[in-house]
């Protein structure tokens, strides 16, 4: 692509010289795309609930259930248990497949900003810089005097509301801008980087409270890339895919000009995202993060926390680079619908669970999964 950018490849010029060169072998970027499962994918998992297959566990109205019938009431799709980095025990649901990548929604957060401390430990990324060092276009938007690192711990203080279930406001111009709901003529969305760079300011100051809002990883998705001088489905393959030997591809929603979801649009195996959390389990031996990950647990802001709007899920915990730390001791990746990365060093146990619950949020459900993951964590298998 020498003689055009990505961003000049449409969904109406994309079979057009020069264009046709990147896009006949870049379609599914330009429109969307089903993947064709190579040979290997989609096998059975190689064990089942082992030694957990008669825990008991406290189940969504608090009686006891077994783990199987927690995991067939909670819309669960994939169970992985991960102890010492050796998976003790794995459950598919009927309709799922454990070889097809799973969209993991916010658990990709968690992922980008994994990337960014990598890229961090090789000098190519500082989290001290102010955004409009890497993004000069977001000036005079809310992220015009906000750090990377407000940005990377939800800190920033935006006039945006974060509703899933939003159908005519600014969530749904979001998720159009997105490319993930159908865009309105009368309306139009404009590209995700344009959209992030219109939105105001809120009425706090940075770094006063936790505020939950999806564009601030999309633009920490922009920066990795600006920093880097590379796209983020590259630099995840890179730096953090094939080196920590990932067994499947990952994949990504693009914009209509290609700008990657960070916050929210990678698809991944749940074996896969043991090993993510394995690598946040032994503090990212041969990755040259040890001092990131160490500061998931003590670096996050808990008064930030507390006047934030998560306190409830975690009430003594705090945030940190998109990961959760409870405060006893675990750090959770979260992603809607019922998407789990679960880290206990304690037990030394990685526990992913993949979802398709019915609700993107759900309050009681998220305290009885909890409840679930640390008695899983507890057992002995």
């Amino acid at each position: 692509m020498t003689d055009f950018k990505r961003s000049d490849v449409t969904l109406a010029n994309w079979r057009t010289a020069p264009f046709s060169q990147w896009a006949f072998q870049n379609v599914s970027e330009v429109v969307p795309s089903a993947v064709i499962k190579a040979k290997g994918q989609g096998q059975a998992p190689s064990r089942d609930l082992a030694g957990l297959e008669n825990l008991r566990v406290p189940g969504i109205d608090g009686t006891g259930q077994s783990l199987e019938e927690f995991l067939t009431a909670s819309e669960t799709d994939e169970l992985v248990v991960m102890r010492d980095g050796r998976i003790v025990a794995e459950w598919s649901a009927d309709h799922s497949n454990p070889g097809q990548p799973h969209i993991i929604f916010s658990v990709s957060k968690s992922l980008t900003a994994l990337l960014a401390g990598i890229l961090a430990g090789k000098g190519v990324l500082s989290f001290d810089k102010v955004v409009i060092d890497y993004v000069p276009e977001a000036a005079g938007s809310a992220y015009a005097d906000a750090t990377v690192q407000q940005l990377f711990d939800m800190e920033i203080s935006v006039d945006f509301v974060e509703d899933y279930l939003d159908t005519s406001g600014g969530f749904d111009r979001y998720r159009r801008a997105t490319g993930w709901n159908p865009d309105r003529p009368d309306s139009p969305a404009p590209d995700l980087k344009s959209f992030i760079c219109s939105i105001g300011k809120g009425g706090w100051k940075h770094g006063e409270k936790h505020a939950y809002r999806s564009p601030n990883t999309d633009l920490a998705g922009i920066v990795v890339e600006r920093a880097a001088g590379g796209r983020l489905p590259s630099l995840l393959s890179e730096h953090l895919w094939q080196p920590m030997g990932a067994r499947a591809d990952a994949m990504i929603t693009v914009d209509r000009i290609g700008t990657a979801r960070a916050a929210g649009g990678m698809s991944a195996t749940a074996r896969d995202l043991a090993l993510i959390g394995e690598i946040i389990r032994t503090k990212g031996s041969g990755l040259n993060v040890e001092a990131f990950i160490a500061d998931l647990w003590t670096g996050g802001s808990r008064e930030a926390w507390k006047n934030g709007d998560q306190t409830s899920l975690f009430p003594s915990g705090s945030y940190r680079n998109y990961w959760y730390e409870t405060g006893e001791g675990e750090l959770a990746a979260i992603g809607i619908h019922g998407q789990w990365i679960w880290v206990d060093p304690a037990t030394s146990t990685v526990i992913v669970k993949l979802s398709s619950q019915t609700l993107p949020v759900d309050a009681e459900l998220d305290q009885a999964i909890v409840s679930m993951l640390r008695k899983v964590s507890s057992a002995a298998v």
